[in-house]
């Protein structure tokens, strides 16, 4: 006997969805309180004024106003530097 049925069994296509992360809205758009910013997993970019963070990591307003992204280094607890993007609403 066969061990597997013959004609159409597979062993492929369970290849899950997609996440739908990055960046929602841009450097200079208005949002509003409460709008999705920027949805990402672990801390790359960081919250800045007016930006608060969720649980899992996506960035959202916390007030009204427009969208500004900026360079910025932060100093770890061992003295290194860590290159990375601040995000705030002003």
């Amino acid at each position: 006997m066969a061990q597997t049925k013959s004609g159409g069994s597979t062993k492929n296509g369970r290849d899950s969805r997609a996440k739908r992360l990055g960046v929602k809205i841009n450097h200079g758009q208005v949002v509003e309180p409460g709008q999705i910013i920027l949805r990402q997993r672990g801390s790359h970019y960081i919250e800045g004024i007016g930006v608060k963070r969720g649980g899992d990591d996506t960035l959202y307003a916390g007030k009204a106003g427009v969208v500004s992204f900026k360079d910025r280094k932060k100093t770890r607890f061992d003295g290194r530097t860590r290159n990375l993007k601040e995000v705030s609403v002003l």
